[in-house]
């Protein structure tokens, strides 16, 4: 139950977080640059194919990230200056957002809040718990099975008596 709260507020916390991200993007270039980065899923786990998609950015170029490794773009045939790449999500990447700098031709541009790295769940019993039950659990837990069986002996003895009467 824990983990199901903890989830729908994490992702209510990315859905927040990507509705409220500006849509602002940093030039290091003046004239003719590349614009609007896409990256596509904009919320990634670990391990995960990012697809990047750039405007202005007609003979291909490079994309970088502390998610990812450094990857080529390619030109998109049939467009007006689109490159596409793709990247895959280290597996040791920090969950949260992370940015994306893109190189075509001498020029930079830089998405500081391009996409979102989701953290794993621990798994295993309960997938909330790498120690175990604490005794306090165990306890409580004996107490419950012990209060069933004395329910249930008393239900099947009052049962049991009415039949002779």
């Amino acid at each position: 139950m824990r983990t199901t709260r903890a989830l729908a507020a994490a992702g209510a916390a990315v859905a927040a977080l990507g509705l409220a991200a500006p849509a602002a993007v940093a030039w290091d270039g003046m004239g003719v640059s590349p614009s609007n980065i896409v990256a596509l899923p904009s919320v990634i786990a670990r391990g995960g194919q990012l697809t990047v998609t750039v405007d202005g950015c007609r003979g291909g170029g490079t994309m970088t990230s502390d998610a990812f490794p450094s990857t080529r773009l390619t030109p998109v045939n049939g467009t007006n200056g689109t490159s596409r790449g793709t990247a895959t999500v280290n597996h040791n990447a920090r969950p949260g957002s992370h940015s994306i700098t893109v190189n075509c031709s001498g020029r930079t541009l830089t998405n500081p809040a391009a996409f979102t790295v989701i953290g794993g769940v621990q798994g295993g019993l309960g997938g909330s718990s790498s120690s175990g039950a604490t005794p306090t659990d165990m306890a409580i837990g004996g107490g419950l099975v012990a209060a069933a069986l004395v329910g249930g002996g008393l239900f099947w003895m009052r049962r049991r008596t009415e039949r002779h009467i």
